[in-house]
């Protein structure tokens, strides 16, 4: 994993996009700050830019610097959550442009997943995370269901949990209104 750490962080750190393990599903990512790298993954999954993206991060504290205001539930709802959760944030800042939604929300889910943890601290900022497939088709529950149109267009694939048969699952995903308002967009 090491190895495959210091090769994905490289690829990052000039741009690139991945291919990697998360704690849902795999995923393409690239620096969450890059706007160039963004679209690159928008032509990958052929994709339009109007349709948002995912973030992950590695920790909570790390959140006030991509949002404008943190509500206070959403530090209980990530201490109090037993599976992966997504949360949408209105106010998104210091990230690319093109990652934020029109309405300026960003969904943000904190991994605790080793590979992707990991290399989101070394990295220092949070990474795109977004299903490894062509849009419209099926997100892959596993690395061998990930197309090679996908593989091929990637600058690096992680090693790291390709031969992992478990079948994943997506995040669930809620919005969070600056009121305090909760929106359950996926349980």
């Amino acid at each position: 994993m090491i190895d495959d750490t210091k090769e994905a962080l490289a690829i990052l750190q000039k741009g690139g996009v991945i291919l990697y393990p998360t704690d849902t599903i795999w995923g393409l990512g690239c620096d969450a700050c890059n706007e160039e790298a963004v679209n690159r993954i928008y032509a990958i999954k052929n994709r339009i830019d109007s349709k948002s993206m995912l973030v992950l991060m590695e920790n909570a504290s790390l959140l006030e610097r991509y949002v404008q205001e943190v509500p206070e539930i959403a530090y209980d709802l990530i201490e109090l959550t037993d599976k992966p959760l997504t949360i949408i944030y209105d106010g998104a800042k210091n990230l690319a442009k093109n990652l934020i939604a029109e309405d300026g929300s960003i969904g943000i889910r904190l991994t605790t997943e080793p590979f992707s943890s990991d290399l989101i601290r070394r990295f220092k900022r949070p990474i795109v995370s977004t299903s490894a497939n062509i849009s419209g088709k099926p997100s892959p529950a596993c690395f061998a269901e990930i197309s090679q149109e996908i593989i091929y267009s990637v600058d690096y694939v992680v090693k790291y949990r390709q031969d992992d048969d478990q079948k994943a699952i997506p995040s669930s995903i809620i919005k969070l209104g600056r009121g305090g308002e909760i929106k359950i967009i996926r349980e």
